[in-house]
């Protein structure tokens, strides 16, 4: 894999000062190699740490916009006069003229206030842009690693119950293993993720020239999921008995669809019992809402205050939010689940 211009441009700047205590943090270098990123961990970590650098430097960059001195956003904010003393003013101009001086803020009014910019909203700014958003970012770049190796492993058990069973079909015509994992590879488009780890397969027993079950223990060690680890430790297992794998494909490739179905239930599952909340939540419940508030407005008394400005807000933004928060769910829960 070739590196980008920023990765080496971070590997020149940190790569030597961070190699010893990269290579030293096995969990990094187990989740590079699980995430299928082939650099070495003193190059993904001065690349986390510099764009962590570069983005804190462009928060500090917006902070510094609020509270530079006489030109910043919050200089030029309390520059301006407070709009609850322009009326005064004028008035004051206009019945003493003869007392206005130019040289003072307002012409001299005794009323002249300028505006404050909010303290907590200095606050605000100043942690969220200078410390929070940074920290946040580093935390982000530094577990990128972990996020891809998380992906691939819920992509491949998404995925391995359809090659298991493409394995079983394979062997069942006397393929050789070799072969089998070849033609995985080439379908990465139907299989996902397990296609690269076949193809790492048949890379280390044909380029690199290892013997088949050195590199399905080498296989093994790069496996992002524990479904794709237990397949190919079973292959080790049934090649160094002495077994057959036509047997063993046929196997795992019904116990894989099992589990695959037991998945598939539990999110329909999950599915029904949204539907039958949305009935609950988001239609029946805003009909009672709306007469609730309709008759609450009509009959409003000193104890029940019910505004139309209110009730128009309930209907038109908070019932449409239910529906709208719904349609979400659904779309992510069904996500999860796209192949």
């Amino acid at each position: 894999m070739d590196l980008t211009t920023w990765q080496r441009i971070c590997n020149r700047l940190l790569g030597r000062l961070l190699r010893k205590r990269a290579r030293r943090d096995k969990e990094l270098s187990e989740s590079l190699v699980k995430g299928s990123m082939p650099m070495m961990p003193e190059v993904y970590l001065a690349t986390a740490i510099m764009t962590s650098i570069a983005i804190a430097l462009i928060c500090w960059a917006f902070v510094a916009l609020f509270f530079i001195p006489d030109i910043g956003i919050i200089a030029y904010w309390e520059g301006i006069q407070d709009p609850s003393t322009i009326e005064y003013c004028f008035q004051w101009e206009y019945w003493n003229s003869d007392l206005i001086d130019p040289s003072k803020p307002g012409n001299g009014c005794d009323g002249f206030e300028y505006q404050v910019f909010p303290p907590f909203l200095k606050v605000l700014i100043a942690f969220f842009g200078g410390l929070l958003i940074p920290y946040f970012a580093f935390n982000y770049n530094k577990n990128g690693a972990k996020r891809e190796a998380d992906r691939r492993g819920t992509m491949i058990e998404k995925y391995l119950p359809y090659a298991a069973s493409y394995t079983a079909a394979m062997s069942a015509a006397n393929a050789t293993p070799s072969k089998i994992f070849r033609s995985l590879a080439m379908n990465k488009d139907i299989y996902g993720d397990v296609a690269d780890d076949a193809a790492m397969v048949y890379r280390d027993v044909t380029l690199l020239g290892y013997d088949l079950i050195t590199a399905m223990k080498m296989s093994v060690d790069r496996a992002a999921s524990v479904w794709l680890t237990e397949f190919f430790q079973g292959m080790v297992g049934t090649l160094t008995a002495g077994g057959q794998l036509k047997l063993y494909f046929l196997n795992r490739a019904e116990h894989y669809m099992r589990e695959n179905r037991t998945r598939l239930q539990m999110f329909l599952e999950s599915i029904a019992l949204l539907a039958e909340s949305y009935i609950v939540v988001a239609v029946a419940m805003p009909l009672f809402l709306i007469v609730m508030l309709v008759i609450m407005f009509w009959v409003s008394g000193s104890g029940a205050q019910m505004s139309e400005g209110m009730l128009y807000g309930i209907v038109l933004g908070f019932v449409p939010m239910i529906h709208i928060a719904y349609a979400i769910l659904v779309w992510t829960s069904s996500k999860e689940q796209e192949m």
